[in-house]
């Protein structure tokens, strides 16, 4: 089969046709680092994190770039309130950020550039579309240098835009610009930014514009065309389309494939950082769900959907990853680790079509079911058969609980695996005195532990190779 993915850029599902036959270029838009990352922004990791599995389980070599912007706007204004140098907010938050991707799975990108490591092909960058008529130098001497969108006949195709009907561009002070509509390439320096954010530059002191710095960084990765630019659908515009401009006036074919996901809703809108809408993975771990739960959650839906966030959807989806967690966890008491086998035609059918993750998941709940049966009958063939299945497509998505990624040394631990890790310990203890008073026959001690393990919720279920315990309702 050949995967076909929706492309932004023509409006259609189209077959992915490689630039390079057995390889794939990939770039997603990072962060920009003024602050933690929320639930909303993970989403969009672990969509492009399984775009990425998919295609190396399927065979390619893929170079994926994830970049980090450190300087724009909003790092600099969270530098003035807080009387930090800006590149001290933005690597704390780095950090955090990288530790968030860990403990979801997210597999480490190919690389990893940060915005203030690639002034100079910026500056090169904005030279070459200078001297090709595509941009000006601000003539009121504040250093600004402006992209000129009429000199680019398609500007607006990607997000089927009319130039004549545009706003003018948000991303700069007017100062000096031939048209509202311009977007700034270099931001001249400024008396009231923080004296460190200001880099030379053939125009006078200064630093770049959010823009410029993707096709920059995209070109010194992955060089004048690759295959595919994702990011979330509100990137779409000004910011993508910005990208394709600047990067094709200057010669280069740029993107072959655009892919946008989906939003993470809060109410009546996106999460934003900007209005404080936000949820992160410290309020997920309170609620009593675990990563892996809230992996599942985003996966459990296609990536081009929205999702509207809600903490009952969320304990849903955990619910439904434990009955597919238990049935591996019972399958392997049964019959060992079955390694992961192949993956079902029904699957990778969904998966070839545009990622259809949901219908993939469903799948999945359907080899459970079948593994489950087979469980019941005695049937380890069975079980063999449906574990080794259930492992490959779980695996595809990152979320294989057999998976060494989600013990708490290997994500750096947050504070739900810790608790787990607490828990099976007093479990363990219980679950021991209980055994003790079984073997002198003490019936009623034995069944007063379980009933206070299954009043904490805690259901105990004996099988022929001993206790297991899940976590479930209280009766």
């Amino acid at each position: 089969m050949t995967l076909r993915l929706h492309d932004t850029a023509t409006r259609s599902v189209r077959d992915f046709v490689p630039r390079e036959a057995g390889k794939v270029a990939m770039y997603l838009c990072g962060l920009t680092v003024q602050s933690e990352p929320h639930i909303g922004h993970l989403r969009s990791g672990v969509s492009y994190d399984v775009l990425r599995r998919w295609f190396e389980r399927t065979g390619y070599q893929v170079t994926f770039v994830r970049n980090i912007t450190d300087i724009d706007d909003k790092v600099l204004q969270k530098s003035l309130e807080r009387g930090r140098p800006f590149w001290s907010i933005a690597y704390a938050n780095e950090v955090i950020l990288d530790a968030a991707y860990r403990s979801l799975n997210v597999l480490p990108p190919t690389y990893s550039p940060r915005a203030t490591g690639h002034i100079t092909e910026m500056h090169g960058l904005i030279s070459r579309l200078i001297d090709l008529g595509h941009a000006y130098v601000a003539e009121d001497g504040s250093g600004d240098v402006y992209f000129d969108v009429k000199s680019y006949a398609d500007y607006g195709a990607l997000s089927g835009q009319r130039v004549d009907e545009m706003t003018s561009s948000a991303d700069s002070p007017e100062r000096a610009k031939r048209d509202p509509r311009d977007f700034a390439l270099w931001k001249g320096y400024k008396s009231d930014e923080p004296v460190e954010a200001q880099w030379t530059s053939p125009w006078g002191p200064g630093r770049p514009g959010w823009h410029i710095e993707c096709s920059a960084m995209c070109l010194r990765y992955l060089g004048p065309e690759f295959d595919i630019h994702g990011g979330g659908l509100d990137l779409t515009f000004p910011h993508h389309e910005n990208e394709i401009a600047q990067s094709r006036s200057a010669g280069l074919p740029f993107a072959r494939y655009w892919v946008h996901n989906g939003l993470l809703n809060l109410g009546e809108s996106k999460m934003g950082k900007s209005t404080g809408n936000v949820l992160d993975l410290d309020y997920v771990s309170a609620l009593g769900v675990r990563m892996v739960e809230l992996r599942h959650y985003f996966v459990s839906v296609h990536y081009r959907s929205r999702i509207d966030y809600s903490d009952e959807s969320l304990r849903e989806s955990a619910t439904a990853y434990r009955r597919v967690e238990g049935f591996v966890q019972r399958a392997v008491e049964s019959v060992g680790a079955i390694p992961a086998g192949e993956l079902p035609a029904e699957f990778t059918e969904a998966m070839e079509d545009d990622l259809n993750t949901s219908g993939a998941i469903a799948v999945v709940h359907e080899h459970v079911r079948i593994g489950n049966t087979a469980l019941a009958k005695g049937d380890d063939d069975g079980v063999r058969a449906a574990l080794g299945s259930v492992r490959a497509m779980l695996d595809v998505f990152g979320i294989d609980p057999l998976d060494p990624a989600w013990s708490t040394a290997s994500t750096g631990g947050t504070p739900g695996e810790e608790l787990r890790e607490i828990v099976d310990s007093l479990v363990a203890l219980a679950l021991e005195q209980r055994a003790q008073a079984r073997a002198r026959k003490d019936w009623s001690a034995a069944d007063a532990v379980r009933d206070q393990l299954n009043e904490a919720g805690v259901n105990v279920e004996d099988t022929p190779h001993g206790p297991r315990w899940t976590i479930g309702t209280r009766d």
